[in-house]
């Protein structure tokens, strides 16, 4: 799945509004995370709001990069492996984006619109398929 030009678009336009409220839709991000897949808590093991700030950082870096795949697909590899260290696994990216799309339908209310829900699923789908294969051990 690639992710048009409007796609991008309608993504950085609905972040922006998503990071202005801050702190408060990292806490309901992972709220729902957790809700989604309790087993997940045990991953994180240091200070939430600190988690949320991070969440928010990267997030805000793979919306900025979103039209440089050259620049935002190294970044998403490292990433993969890296989370993959923290004993991610390949099935928690399906409660991850679930929590990531609800959390986008609360912050952004009746402005979380079908074709934007299309554009974020999108974004996703680059992020959390880029990650997991970055994840997987080489074939020999």
């Amino acid at each position: 799945m690639s992710i048009t030009p409007r796609q991008v678009a309608q993504v950085r336009a609905s972040f922006a509004r998503v990071e202005a409220l801050g702190e408060p839709v990292a806490s309901l991000f992972y709220a729902q995370l957790f809700e989604l897949d309790p087993q997940l808590r045990a991953l994180f093991r240091g200070d939430m709001r600190e988690q949320g700030r991070r969440l928010l950082q990267m997030l805000a870096g793979a919306v900025a990069l979103l039209d440089r795949p050259e620049q935002l697909l190294p970044v998403l590899r490292l990433l993969g492996a890296r989370h993959q260290g923290y004993g991610v696994q390949e099935r928690h990216y399906a409660s991850v984006g679930a929590a990531l799309i609800r959390t986008l339908e609360q912050g952004l209310g009746p402005g979380f619109t079908p074709e934007l829900r299309a554009a974020w699923l999108a974004v996703y789908d680059l992020v959390s398929r880029t990650m997991r294969e970055a994840a997987q051990p080489l074939a020999a």
